[in-house]
């Protein structure tokens, strides 16, 4: 990759507003040609794309998202999920049996799925399109799953909307790369680590008009106290443990193991 190149991800930024250009089949097409050409555990392929175009699917996937309206206005809404369903029946048919219905490979699954994810995503970018990510995806796992008729063993992982952008918003401001490189072995953080790498991020105008806005007196507790509550995480948390129970990723023990 040249230094020309490495300006696209340099540059990127999450976009919320698109124009009503459609995207064509040869371009998405394209993007799924790029993604699937990243890395992925034994070259197992354990994840697949859904697709929605449709205007009032789109209206009903948007519930699932909070009522983001990035869902109704992008052209095309992907959700990208861990699959070992097809490897099992691929298995069985071969006259194998299922051994991936475990905590484990959901894990690995949901690596090459976000993987997979992040290659489209860089893809559409060099093309002139916008994404955004959707972390609403984890809250509302089950809801979505349902609407989608995934089956056993098929877990959504990520979600993006897909369009021409109708915006160029500024850059979102990142911490700096000593926060987060550590060299040979992790060094844990000191205080004076926390306020020398947060201080200045709490001092930006956006930092402190989230504060504002969610009545708090610092962004940690906007993150704690308004954002993320720690009381609905592990509501959510409860949830998507049943989800993936009942998705049958829970067999991390079994008699003939012992």
């Amino acid at each position: 990759m040249t230094r020309n190149n490495l300006k696209t991800l340099l540059n990127r930024r999450t976009i919320r507003k698109y124009s009503n250009k459609p995207i064509d089949e040869e371009t998405l097409n394209l993007l799924f040609e790029a993604g699937v050409r990243a890395s992925n555990c034994g070259n197992m392929q354990a994840y697949s794309i859904v697709v929605t175009k449709d205007e009032e699917r789109k209206k009903e996937l948007s519930k699932f998202h909070f009522g983001q309206e990035m869902v109704v206005e992008a052209p095309i809404v992907l959700t990208i999920c861990a699959d070992l369903n097809r490897f099992h029946k691929w298995c069985l048919q071969r006259g194998t049996s299922i051994e991936y219905d475990n905590f484990l490979w959901l894990n690995i699954s949901t690596i090459d799925a976000t993987i997979l994810t992040q290659s489209i995503c860089n893809a559409a970018e060099e093309l002139g399109l916008g994404i955004c990510y959707l972390g609403t995806v984890n809250y509302m796992a089950k809801q979505i799953a349902d609407f989608l008729n995934l089956p056993k063993y098929v877990v959504p992982v990520a979600s993006i909307t897909l369009g021409y952008p109708a915006e160029e918003p500024p850059l979102t401001e990142r911490l700096p790369l000593e926060t987060f490189i550590h060299n040979e072995t992790y060094k844990d953080y000191s205080k004076e680590d926390i306020d020398k790498y947060y201080n200045e991020f709490e001092e930006l105008s956006q930092s402190k008009a989230y504060c504002e806005e969610s009545n708090q007196e610092n962004l940690a507790k906007v993150f704690t106290q308004s954002r993320y509550k720690g009381k609905d995480n592990r509501t959510f948390s409860r949830a998507y443990l049943d989800f993936i129970t009942q998705q049958g990723f829970m067999r991390n023990s079994s008699e003939e193991d012992r």
